[in-house]
Parts: C-alpha cells; structure tokens; sequence
C-alpha cells in the first residue's frame, strides 16, 4: 500500500482493504457478471460512459426501491421478465 506505515494503523489499512472488495464485490461483479459489461464495445464517443451511466442507474433503483432481504438478481430478473413494473416502478407509467 501506498500508505505511510508511521500515519496509518493496522485496522485502518484492513478497513481500507475491506472498503476495496466491498465495493468490487457487491458493484463491478455485479455489472460484470449479470450485465456482461465488459464484453460491450462501442466505437461511438461517449456511448460507453452513457450504458455505464444506466446500468449504475439500474442497480441503484434495485437497491433503493427493494428490500435488502430480497436476492437482487431475482429483482432485476422479474422486472426483465415485465419491463411495466419496472417503469411503474420509476413512475413513468
């Protein structure tokens, strides 16, 4: 780690580690292995940032508007499945 060993302590630099793979854990493997996002490729400007924009977007609403007790996969699963819930969910219908 980059982190002066003089500034920083042992359970500071284990919850920077954790804070780490908390976020690739429940964020990129997410995105990676349900939406297959780094498999898309665009040679349009901008058009990439744009569908990561949305797929954070998704994943926000999910978890926003879900119990946490609730697999996140079978929510997204069942709003695929009718795409009206999904926008009766964000009230554009």
């Amino acid at each position: 780690a980059s982190c002066d060993p003089n500034l920083v302590t042992a359970a500071q630099l284990l919850m920077r580690v954790r804070d780490h793979w908390h976020v690739e854990n429940c964020l990129h493997f997410t995105k990676d292995r349900w939406w297959d996002e780094d498999r898309h490729y665009t040679a349009r400007p901008g058009l990439a940032e744009v569908f990561a924009t949305l797929t954070n977007s998704a994943l926000t609403v999910l978890r926003a508007c879900y119990p946490p007790d609730q697999p996140l996969r079978a929510l997204a699963d069942y709003i695929q499945w009718s795409p009206a819930r999904g926008l009766k969910l964000l009230g554009l219908i």
